[in-house]
């Protein structure tokens, strides 16, 4: 693998890797939605875009670069909207007496 397309696909595997550790370590839904909508878009665009990077200028790193761009539009949007449906459901915020 190229230098250019370690490094993204490494950067990817870490956020990723990140998010799911926050996902565990959290206390409450929204903190948790935040560890997974931030770090797994990232994430994802990071290790497509090194695969498209390692492929070349061939149609498969063409679709791969759609991917990522399907991904970078949905997961923002649908992590606002599950994070809004809590809301307006008035799922309880974390409090700090919450943690006593």
């Amino acid at each position: 693998m190229t230098a250019g397309g370690l490094v993204l696909v490494g950067g990817g595997v870490f956020f990723i890797l990140t998010g799911a550790i926050g996902l565990i370590r959290f206390p409450d839904f929204y903190t948790r939605m935040h560890a997974a909508g931030k770090c797994d878009t990232l994430g994802s665009l990071l290790v497509l875009t090194g695969l498209a990077w390692y492929g070349g200028f061939v149609l498969a790193s063409v679709k791969l670069l759609i991917v990522a761009l399907f991904i970078f539009v949905t997961s923002p949007t649908a992590t606002h909207a599950v994070a809004r449906a809590a809301k307006r459901n008035d799922l309880a915020w974390w409090t700090r007496e919450d943690s006593r």
